[in-house]
């Protein structure tokens, strides 16, 4: 405390630690509906009397997406990912969240997030590489596997 000097109750720290995994299950799917929509957008061959409402309908309704959960972000909010210069980018933050998830599990396995080793080889494989060769190449070169879900799920709280 900040007037006593008194630490924390482990219990408040656990129960703290529990409220940040609130609602991860919705945020990802919420999350991900947008990246399907994102997605949708840019599979379009061709636009004829588009309605973009009825479009995003019918983009969640191919998913599967139940009522109870709609994307935060609507179609009139998507503007960046048309004049930000990247298409059907979206995605690209979830996996991003799969690719550091699953980078940051290789520390913990080796129980140091400080192995030297582990350290030379992401940046020799990975951050040196930069666009040289097929980024999933070089992910395999540095963890010797393609990236796993599973690390992002244990950190949202959903395994």
């Amino acid at each position: 405390h900040y007037k006593t000097g008194e630490s924390i109750p482990k219990e408040l720290i656990e129960k703290m630690k529990s409220a940040s995994k609130f609602n991860q299950g919705f945020a990802t799917v919420e999350y991900l509906a947008e990246s399907f929509l994102d997605m949708d957008y840019h599979s379009l061959e061709e636009v004829k009397d588009f309605n973009p409402v009825e479009f995003e309908a019918n983009s969640m309704k191919t998913i599967g997406l139940i009522s109870e959960i709609i994307p935060r972000y609507k179609s009139q909010y998507f503007q960046h990912i048309f004049s930000g210069g990247y298409s059907a980018g979206y995605y690209s933050y979830i996996w991003a969240e799969v690719l550091d998830s699953d980078a940051f599990a290789a520390f913990k396995e080796k129980n140091s997030l400080f192995d030297r080793e582990l350290a030379n080889s992401f940046r020799e494989n990975i951050l040196s590489k930069g666009g040289s060769e097929d980024p999933m190449i070089l992910y395999k070169r540095f963890r010797g596997k393609e990236p796993s879900i599973e690390p992002l799920l244990k950190k949202r709280g959903l395994l």
